[in-house]
């Protein structure tokens, strides 16, 4: 037998190290994961919950949101109404693994097979990941813009920064590329960069505002207008992006701080199209990593049994009528999918050597895995590996919910036919570009009244929520500094199905 790793559940930093080197041969040498080099801090549950508050980063600008998030889980977790989680991770070089100074030894083997070795090799070779983050420029980038921040606050006061801040947060999720456009930015450099940028901006600024005389002529007023757009990279999905390079009322400093926020957004980009895949992913090589473990005598009997009951709390799945059910939980969808394709690279039946030739019985269950974990986004790893085996352990059904049907229909069940319905309407359910709205700045009146029009493609008649819609567009006219109109759009017609106005107040943009 091999010595046990720890015996009882407290544990030291040494223990802590033994645990890491005996994880990472087995992820390295059985496993095939490749990883940053790993970087694990331990923490108490205050910092636990200040880590939340900042959406885990171990270093950001400071914002009122933050402290409202953590008064707020800090109330749930005292009056124990809400757990903490066992870990957090970070998308960094090297990888930062935060865990819980409360854990058990078991539990801290545990998380560190999870975080350190599953989202770690995730990380590190997912295809998104890699075309939309720069994980070893993260950490830098981070301290660059809190002190940036800083020094805002110091120079304007925090007050005028905080506006700056509370407009950019609210536009965030609609300050990202969702297609790839250039090469990962060097944000170690950003501090270094930031005049030359600044320089380039203001000479593109101003070429764009001299323009703003009528043309006479069609002809040239047809060039004058092409030229605009160009100038303004029109239609535009990135909002914030926009509004850094072309609002006519901004300070620099507050251009700098909008380019924070969407480089904060940016990074996090990839995380909200992998849910699935990350957390299966991390859940799959835990389950093997202490598994292995236990196969060597590297733990005790007692503590896999531990690990059991934690793992199977993670990867528990209430039924649709269960009161506890609230959509599928992305642990228990990825490990089980996860398993499942291990299962027919090594054991297929008959049905998935029809549904999978490529790889079923092909023997290599950990290459299949990298591969699917390396080269898939949620949508586009459901279309492509959920079986129908599965989809009947998991009683998967397709409910269609029409609005001129006065009931809500069964429209797929489990025949061939409804497997591939059902993949299909499940793998939608993880597409972007159908959870968040397709809202693009569709043109800018230079030479009038400036004002800003907006587009938003609806998608099965599915309208904006009109007072959402009212806080956010007041956001993006305080920033823009002229009056604001947003027009949902028929994709189909062409048509008009509303619109939403707003009005730039003072306070913001000054210029």
């Amino acid at each position: 037998m091999s010595e046990l790793l720890f015996k009882g559940a407290e544990w030291d930093f040494d223990t802590i190290r033994r645990v890491h080197d005996a994880c990472e041969a087995i992820a390295q040498n059985e496993l095939g994961l490749s990883t940053y080099p790993n970087r694990i801090e331990v923490i108490s549950a205050e910092q636990m919950l200040d880590a939340y508050a900042a959406n885990g980063m171990p270093v950001l600008y400071k914002h009122w949101s933050f402290g409202k998030r953590f008064a707020r889980h800090e109330g749930l977790y005292r009056k124990g109404f809400q757990g903490l989680a066992y870990e957090i991770v970070i998308n960094s070089s090297p990888c930062i693994s935060y865990v819980m100074e409360e854990n058990t030894a078991l539990m801290q083997t545990l998380v560190i097979a999870h975080a350190a070795f599953g989202h770690n090799h995730f990380f590190k070779n997912n295809t998104l990941f890699q075309q939309w983050t720069d994980a070893e420029g993260i950490l830098d980038y981070l301290e660059f813009a809190r002190g940036y921040v800083t020094e805002c606050e110091d120079r304007y006061g925090a007050t005028a920064v905080e506006r700056v801040l509370d407009a950019a947060h609210a536009l965030q999720s609609h300050g990202v590329f969702r297609s790839p456009r250039r090469r990962v930015p060097d944000l170690a450099s950003e501090r270094r960069r930031e005049l030359e940028r600044r320089a380039h901006d203001e000479a593109m600024y101003n070429d764009l505002w001299r323009a703003t005389v009528p043309a006479s002529g069609t002809t040239q007023r047809r060039a004058d207008d092409e030229r605009r757009r160009a100038l303004l990279e029109l239609p535009q999905e990135n909002i914030l992006y926009f509004l850094e390079k072309s609002a006519p009322r901004l300070a620099p400093w507050q251009r700098e701080i909008l380019r924070i926020v969407r480089q904060v957004a940016q990074y996090f980009y990839p995380q909200i199209q992998t849910k699935v895949m990350n957390e299966g992913c991390a859940t799959y090589v835990h389950h093997r990593i202490l598994t292995r473990l236990h196969e060597q005598g590297r733990i005790t009997d007692g503590h896999y049994l531990e690990f059991l009951q934690s793992h199977t709390n993670v990867v528990f799945q209430p039924s649709y009528d269960d009161p506890r059910y609230g959509g599928l939980n992305p642990y228990a969808l990825g490990f089980a999918m996860m398993s499942d394709i291990a299962r027919i690279a090594e054991d297929p039946t008959a049905e998935d050597r029809d549904w999978f030739p490529a790889f079923a019985g092909c023997g290599d269950a950990m290459g299949v895995l990298r591969e699917g974990w390396a080269a898939f986004r949620d949508e586009s790893f459901i279309a492509q590996f959920l079986s129908p085996r599965l989809m009947r352990d998991l009683r998967l059904f397709h409910l269609a919910d029409e609005e001129d049907e006065d009931a809500l229909r069964v429209a797929a069940i489990h025949d061939e036919r409804g497997y591939r319905r059902i993949r299909r309407a499940l793998a939608r359910q993880y597409d972007i570009g159908r959870t968040d709205p397709d809202i693009q700045i569709a043109d800018v009146d230079l030479a009038g009244d400036r004002r800003l029009v907006l587009h938003h493609r609806v998608l099965d008649r599915q309208l904006l929520q009109a007072e959402e819609v009212k806080a956010v567009l007041q956001h993006l006219a305080d920033l823009w500094g002229y009056d604001v109109v947003l027009k949902e759009m028929d994709p189909v017609e062409d048509r008009i199905l509303k619109e939403h106005h707003a009005a730039s107040r003072p306070g913001i943009a000054t210029g």
